[in-house]
């Protein structure tokens, strides 16, 4: 009996401990995802300490949170291997039932904007729209491209632009204006506004772009060329195309007050500054042997960069653009995102 009673008791308190030691998600997080772990990390940003880590199937690639920052969507890829959204509840730190995608196979890029979850499909040569509400797919649309890859959406949701690496293009995608005139009455119903799609050609490998914060340009990596093409969104087309020497470029991303734009390499050591106003290069940042994801911290005080080679997260200090820190989530760490819990 005293045995028994003991061995109640160690297993009590080993719960006691272990729900003691359990970390909620701060209001606002860190996603990191781990290919190889296949893996969710929710860190801390203030600590840069992982408060969980939540399982997210298969190839994860590229991972979003809701508006109200409780859900998380990661894309499993697997070059078209797959067809699934993982989801996490990032307040219970669990994970949730998978989001079939039925044919829309290899998802990758990944935005949250109108209430709902918009991705590329790779496999499908389209984009779509997911509506957690109805839990239903209910927008798809063909690019015609090859390996439509990532995705930007409008917070309107009237325009979306993609990068179509294979087809060295990249795809803005409109809704057609509405006639100007309403039709006279008894006429027919006319049919709802279609999408326009304009694909500009920019260079070879085009994969990480962004859309300036004021909306007036898209940049676009083109990482078998080491070149950026410099697009305006207004006329849709290729102002300047720079010779910026980032072969292997993964991502681009612009800074929140838009003056510096970053690129990631997957071969090469730095991370490469430029000055958006300029395109002139500003610096390079030793930050281990390649790099992936970025993710900028909203008050543009960091910005976080996973490099994939070295097994590790870099933290840079974006005003006086040096490293200011390193953490691990797990091996091969790379998308990223932020949440804020609301």
């Amino acid at each position: 009996m005293k045995i028994k009673t003991v061995g109640s008791l160690l297993l009590l308190v080993a719960t006691l401990a272990s729900v003691g030691a359990a970390q909620s998600t701060p209001k606002e997080a860190l996603l990191a995802l781990s290919k190889r772990d296949q893996t969710l990390a929710i860190v801390d940003p203030s600590s840069l300490k992982v408060l969980a880590r939540i399982p997210v199937g298969n190839d994860p690639h590229e991972v979003i949170a809701s508006a109200d920052g409780k859900t998380a969507y990661v894309s499993n890829y697997g070059g078209g291997a797959y067809n699934t959204l993982a989801v996490i509840d990032l307040v219970g730190q669990k994970a949730l039932p998978s989001i079939d995608l039925g044919a829309l196979r290899g998802p990758h890029g990944l935005t949250f904007v109108a209430d709902k979850v918009w991705f590329t499909a790779e496999g499908a040569k389209a984009i779509g729209s997911y509506d957690p509400k109805t839990q239903k797919v209910d927008w798809i649309m063909g690019t015609g491209q090859n390996r439509t890859h990532m995705i930007f959406v409008t917070d309107d949701s009237k325009r979306m632009v993609t990068t179509n690496v294979s087809s060295g293009s990249v795809s803005i995608i409109e809704k057609s204006p509405p006639p100007r005139s309403a039709p006279p009455p008894g006429s027919p119903v006319p049919p709802p506004r279609d999408w326009d799609q304009t694909v500009v050609k920019v260079g070879n490998g085009s994969e990480g772009f962004d859309v300036s914060p004021d909306g007036k340009e898209i940049w676009v990596a083109n990482a078998q060329e080491g070149t950026i093409s410099i697009i305006d969104s207004a006329s849709k087309t290729v102002t300047e195309t720079l010779a910026a020497s980032v072969r292997s470029a993964n991502r681009l991303k612009f800074t929140p007050d838009g003056r510096k734009v970053l690129v990631s390499g997957l071969r090469i050591a730095d991370l490469v500054v430029l000055d958006a106003a300029t395109h002139k290069e500003i610096k390079r940042i030793l930050v281990g042997h390649g790099a992936a994801g970025i993710q900028m911290q909203p008050d543009g005080a960091r910005a976080f960069v996973a490099c994939s080679p070295d097994n590790y997260i870099v933290v840079i200090d974006l005003k006086s653009l040096e490293v200011a820190g390193r953490f691990e989530v797990g091996p091969n760490p790379d998308g990223l995102a932020w949440s804020v819990l609301r």
